[in-house]
């Protein structure tokens, strides 16, 4: 079971997966901030490159309104208090260049939906297990 103090942000448009999501890591104990689009992502990451309040991990999706995943992944590593956050991409993108591309841009992990409860809480444990 995760500390009390463990927060994961979660960055998912829609509404059913959010809430799905939500429902999961609550019950497994974690704390949970929803950015709902790019945009508040990106708001988020520059309010923790000011204060150093950095999540534990981040659920990062691909496809975001205004900006996209890969555009919030790569302004989020450029940030020197987020490098070592571990950021878990979940998403329907399953092509083999999205994933590389993922990772290359320093993503830690790859999820696609739909995707099964346990093996993304056992992805996530092996992440925070680390910090």
């Amino acid at each position: 079971m995760p500390s009390a103090t463990a927060t994961i942000l979660m960055v998912e448009d829609e509404e059913d997966v959010a809430f799905l999501l939500r429902f999961i890591l609550e019950r497994s104990g974690y704390r949970v901030e929803h950015a709902e689009d790019g945009k508040q992502a990106l708001e988020r990451i520059a309010l923790g490159a000011s204060s150093s309040q950095v999540p534990d991990l981040v659920l990062l999706d691909i496809m975001l309104p205004y900006h996209d995943g890969l555009e919030v992944l790569a302004r989020l590593r450029a940030q020197p208090v987020w490098e070592d956050v571990p950021v878990l991409m979940l998403t329907a993108k399953a092509r083999e260049a999205d994933i590389v591309r993922a990772l290359e841009l320093g993503a830690d992990d790859y999820v696609t939906k739909p995707f099964q409860p346990d093996e993304l809480l056992a992805r996530l444990r092996r992440f925070l297990r680390k910090r």
